[in-house]
């Protein structure tokens, strides 16, 4: 079966073979191919001639990619400036009044060989009083005191990190007979993970809930472009061409939107991330730290392309599929 050009909107109609030869044998391989790759161009052509409505569609599509997408760069952003509290754990033990402090270094020491322990640092009771004094502002009624009330203190870092082993390590130290109160609290940590697990999830949804506005977005346009294209839909359905034949320039135009729109969000995005580098520098400024944005520019690009043609083959997959169904030739 031979094709020739009907019209520049992606069809081509076929006509009846001049002949049997043996290269036709691989003809319909070569033609199916071809006519991918005329459609592939020609709805890029044919989207480039209405930028307007591409525009406006790609706008749409970054936009509801965007979001989601922009959130959850911001999410993991945090989750990756705290996943790196909990290595820091550090149990305080606080000795009783009368242990001096040669005592506390010998049991820091003995500590050190626990193999349930990384790190054992001590503070002295002087240390304490004097890092008490600065920090608590109560200087003067400190050096009205006869003796110094703070106790030693051994600040252990625990060698795994893993919740059965700090509350093993946990019970040892209370044992202690120098032992006189024992602090450990990551109650805080574990709610802030919870609450990025919340926010992730619900990330999620929202991603979900803008697919679908993605897709419907799509299949709105490509139904358009259907409709106005009914009539060369018919003629051609009645020179033979299949389903498949009709619905492949409309899926590709689909594919286009979505690519189009999967950049737009980057965009946005890279946008979005740039207006975020002036408040973060103070924060940075504030606290002393270094630490800068990821964009993770790769891969969200990759993502982006990925989701948004696989959203756009989908809304235009539905659209087609849906009209060509009620459309019959006269």
């Amino acid at each position: 079966m031979n094709y020739r050009k009907k019209n520049p909107q992606g069809f081509r109609v076929p006509t009846s073979p001049s002949n049997a030869s043996t290269p036709m044998q691989i003809a319909p391989l070569q033609m199916w191919l071809q006519h991918h790759w005329y459609s592939f161009k020609n709805s890029f052509q044919q989207a480039m001639y209405a930028p307007l409505l591409t525009l406006l569609t790609s706008a749409v599509i970054g936009i509801s990619l965007a979001l989601p997408a922009g959130l959850f760069l911001l999410l993991e952003n945090a989750r990756q400036v705290t996943q790196h509290w909990d290595a820091n754990t550090q149990i305080s033990l606080f000795l009783k009044a009368e242990i001096t402090d040669n005592v506390a270094i010998q049991l820091a020491e003995q500590l050190r060989q626990q193999p349930m322990i990384s790190k054992v640092r001590t503070i002295g009771k002087e240390e304490a009083l004097a890092e008490y004094r600065e920090l608590s502002g109560f200087s003067d009624a400190l050096q009205a005191l006869d003796e110094n009330p703070l106790p030693a203190v051994l600040v252990i870092q625990p060698a795994l990190q893993d919740n059965e082993n700090i509350k093993n390590l946990f019970q040892m130290l209370q044992q202690l007979p120098e032992a006189d109160n024992v602090q450990f609290d990551m109650r805080w940590l574990k709610r802030w993970f919870a609450m990025i697990e919340v926010v992730r999830r619900g990330i999620l949804v929202l991603a979900g809930l803008l697919g679908l506005a993605v897709i419907l977005i799509t299949s709105n346009t490509i139904r358009l472009a259907v409709n106005n294209r009914r009539e060369e839909i018919e003629i051609t359905r009645l020179f033979g061409a299949s389903n498949g034949f009709i619905r492949r320039p409309f899926l590709y135009s689909g594919l286009w939107y979505g690519v189009l729109g999967g950049l737009v969000a980057f965009a946005l995005i890279k946008v979005g991330f740039a207006l975020l580098d002036t408040p973060l520098q103070h924060l940075n400024s504030l606290y002393q730290t270094q630490y800068q944005l990821n964009l993770f520019e790769i891969d969200i690009v990759l993502i982006l392309l990925t989701i948004g043609a696989l959203l756009g083959l989908s809304g235009a997959g539905f659209a087609v599929g849906k009209h060509l169904r009620q459309m019959q030739p006269h």
